[in-house]
């Protein structure tokens, strides 16, 4: 059995994602799917979770093969718990990702991709002290909009990308985008026996998504 290579989605689906918002992130959810069904490197080895937060954080879909992975049904409501889904998502990579032993590999460390237009409205410091903990090889946040906090993005990570306004063509291009990544990490895992170190190590984002400076 080949090592799984774990892909988490942390999605904001408070009620600023209402309308336009949310109904371009089922698509780009779709587009993903669709993309990786084609590429037979991530057949084998990505499996995709999504957790979503807004006044609360779910696990709306766990760890799944992508062959067998159905999107969910994602409804715009209620306000911005990041520090939820931040400790959400440390206790589900705790939870589904197989660790090595010294007779068997574990899977690959989980690429996590992370969206929000908007500012916490918890205690985000406490989902990243959760995180903190949690062995990930690369967390990619991306604030959409420009009502999204990006000083606290940069806090969690130096992967931080932003779209000028969260409208449907830009979130399809980050979707987008996201597929690309996953794509081309799942072949750089199963080629060259290495995890994603960054975003150095993922394709080039299109002129719609901006690599923020630190």
């Amino acid at each position: 059995m080949s090592r799984r290579l774990p892909v988490y989605l942390v999605l904001d689906t408070s009620g600023s994602m209402l309308g336009e918002g949310i109904e371009a992130m089922k698509t780009g959810l779709e587009t993903l799917l669709s993309a990786l069904r084609q590429d037979p490197y991530a057949l084998e080895t990505v499996h995709l979770s999504v957790i979503t937060f807004d006044t609360n954080a779910r696990q709306a879909v766990p760890l799944t093969e992508v062959a067998a992975f159905r999107a969910p049904d994602l409804r715009a409501t209620g306000t911005t718990s990041l520090g939820a889904a931040l400790t959400l998502l440390s206790t589900s990579i705790e939870r589904e990702v197989s660790k090595g032993t010294t007779e068997q590999r574990g899977d690959w460390k989980p690429l996590v991709f992370l969206m929000t237009d908007g500012a916490p409205t918890d205690d985000w410091k406490a989902g990243q002290a959760a995180l903190a903990q949690t062995p990930i090889s690369t967390l990619v946040a991306c604030a959409a909009g420009p009502d999204a906090k990006l000083e606290v993005l940069r806090a969690l990570t130096e992967a931080v990308v932003t779209l000028d306004t969260a409208d449907a063509s830009t979130i399809k291009a980050f979707f987008r985008w996201v597929s690309a990544s996953v794509a081309m990490s799942s072949q750089k895992v199963d080629l060259t026996k290495r995890e994603v170190g960054g975003l150095g190590d993922l394709p080039p984002p299109p002129p719609s998504i901006n690599v923020a400076g630190l």
